[in-house]
């Protein structure tokens, strides 16, 4: 069976191909991410393999469907970038990875944390220049603070026992409570009563249209005033727009994003010879309590190895038993 791969990196090559030796597809990598205009490149390969901003829209689905596609395997936990509707009408299948490593994710989470509690960069910035003065550089203990965590799955899940093992107290809000971290001393409380008790706030949430600017003008009203905001999940949580607002008048006293909720148009890609254009981001970046990595989250060895096998084991199922792994309905 042939596949064919969009947006693909260099370490997608890298690691799909070692994931490949066992019982080989035939593999073929586009740079491009997925659009209209490139479905063209489609030869007659029946399964497509899409990433995070490779927005499969109903248009694309009909293109896929005309060109026998039978397939999209998505390389990610994430699949609201897919119109499911239009790909059940059209009879093309959808599979995902649930779960690779949460724990990069949710360690990713920890880094923003603490780089951004303690000044990480900030010192690091200093030392090169021979500067080795703390002034400016104090951060607060975590050590008993309260850690709002909204999304107890996977990723939430260990990010819960990591704050809980550094003594925060940790209270979280889901829709689905689970029972082992109420046994490990985990709080499940409404989303108003998270974001008002808390100092440091994580979203661990997917993102749908309930979901969807979680964190808005009215939602940071009710957040504590200095509170630190991190998103390692997906950036439409968050209405930046709102987030910027509450920056400038110091409600929120640090923000650390993986995420970005136009990431698109920009992640993934090299533009340090050019003009961004985006705006919102480039203020966003002004800020010196604001810390954003380029969804990187998941960028570990092990979620890397761990996705490229999950993703060829939902093909070759499908392929080979027409058995449908982790469906996406």
């Amino acid at each position: 069976m042939k596949v064919l791969f969009f947006s693909a990196q260099s370490y997608d090559r890298e690691y799909f191909t070692r994931a490949n030796q066992a019982a080989p597809l035939e593999l073929r990598f586009l740079e491009a991410p997925l659009n209209v205009d490139n479905t063209a490149l489609i030869k007659d390969e029946q399964v497509i393999c899409v990433f995070v901003n490779d927005h499969v829209t109903a248009e694309i689905i009909s293109i896929l469907k005309e060109k026998n596609v039978k397939l999209i395997a998505l390389r990610s936990a994430g699949f609201n970038n897919v119109d499911l509707a239009a790909a059940a009408t059209a009879g093309i299948k959808v599979v995902r990875v649930p779960a690779y490593s949460p724990h990069a994710v949710a360690e990713h989470a920890l880094t923003l944390l603490t780089a951004l509690n303690r000044k990480i960069y900030k010192s690091y910035n200093r030392v090169r220049d021979n500067n080795f003065t703390l002034s400016g550089l104090e951060g607060i203990d975590l050590f008993g603070k309260t850690v709002g965590i909204i999304g107890t799955g996977n990723i939430g899940t260990v990010f819960c026992k990591i704050m809980l093992g550094i003594g925060c107290k940790v209270i979280a809000h889901d829709v689905y409570i689970n029972e082992e971290l109420v046994l490990a001393g985990v709080a499940y409380k409404s989303l108003d009563e998270v974001l008002s008790e808390s100092d440091i706030v994580s979203l661990h949430c997917p993102l749908m249209p309930a979901t969807k600017h979680l964190i808005n003008k009215n939602s940071i009203v009710s957040m504590k005033k200095g509170v630190i905001l991190i998103n390692t999940s997906r950036g439409g949580l968050i209405d930046t727009v709102a987030v910027i607002d509450a920056l400038k008048n110091g409600h929120i006293g640090a923000l650390g994003i993986d995420v970005y909720e136009q990431e698109e148009h920009l992640f993934f890609q090299n533009f340090s010879d050019t003009i961004v254009q985006d705006d919102v981001l480039s203020r966003l970046t002004t800020f010196p309590n604001v810390l954003i990595t380029a969804h990187q989250g998941f960028f570990t060895k092990e979620a890397l190895m761990q996705i490229s096998n999950i993703t060829l084991n939902n093909i070759r199922s499908y392929v080979d038993d027409g058995i449908l792994l982790n469906e996406v309905k």
